[in-house]
């Protein structure tokens, strides 16, 4: 199996079980009578593998095709979010309920997933040359879903994470946190743009002198 067919079957492998978790997840909460889809949706590790299954299924849909810049940015968005959720999940929410109660589900969404992204971008990078400034693209989502769920805590007060809810240690500390994770945002979407960058200018193993 040559790397490009051995890419593509990772990548169906991995949205697929995505997908799956996703629903056994929405399952399991629908058999409890706990399902809110305003609140499941909300979450930001839902929200950012499900743009991770988007980006594979772009990938695989051009697995024979020249891939757009369109492309390749949001399987780089993707990576990034996918980055930040496994690292909030790790430093920030350890033992804190994320709404995902079936333990392979949270492996999935919390950890496999985001390592198998961030590989794929490093193994295969972008065939498009990213600039420094889609770095600023890059981290306008998670600043608008950042102020959409502040704004709705403050008018239901529901928050999906405990370290956005002012009454864990008050706004100022929710500001602090919030601009720590968006800082967090901005460096790692620049790391992957330069290691996007540095791994287009190696040789393909087939190129390699013998």
């Amino acid at each position: 199996m040559d790397k490009g067919a051995l890419l593509t079957a990772i990548r169906v492998a991995s949205a697929t079980l995505v997908v799956v978790a996703i629903v056994v997840q929405v399952a399991s909460v629908v058999g409890a009578g706990a399902f809110n889809p305003t609140r499941f949706f909300a979450y930001f590790t839902i929200q950012s593998n499900m743009i991770g299954v988007v980006a594979f299924a772009l990938l695989i849909a051009n697995a024979n095709r020249p891939r757009s810049r369109g492309v390749e940015l949001l399987r780089g968005a993707a990576a990034v979010y996918l980055t930040i959720t496994f690292f909030v999940v790790i430093f920030l929410l350890s033992g804190v309920d994320v709404g995902l109660q079936v333990g392979w589900v949270d492996f999935i969404l919390h950890k496999l997933f985001p390592v198998v992204a961030v590989l794929d971008w490093i193994v295969d990078p972008p065939t498009r040359r990213l600039a420094y400034r889609d770095a600023v693209v890059w981290i306008v989502y998670p600043l608008v879903w950042l102020v959409l769920t502040v704004l709705r805590g403050a008018l239901d007060g529901w928050y999906p994470y405990p370290f956005l809810d002012p009454a864990n240690g008050g706004g100022g500390a929710v500001a602090l946190t919030s601009v720590a994770v968006a800082v967090a945002f901005f460096v790692i979407s620049l790391a992957y743009i330069v290691i996007g960058r540095y791994r287009q200018r190696q040789p393909a193993v087939d190129d390699l002198p013998v």
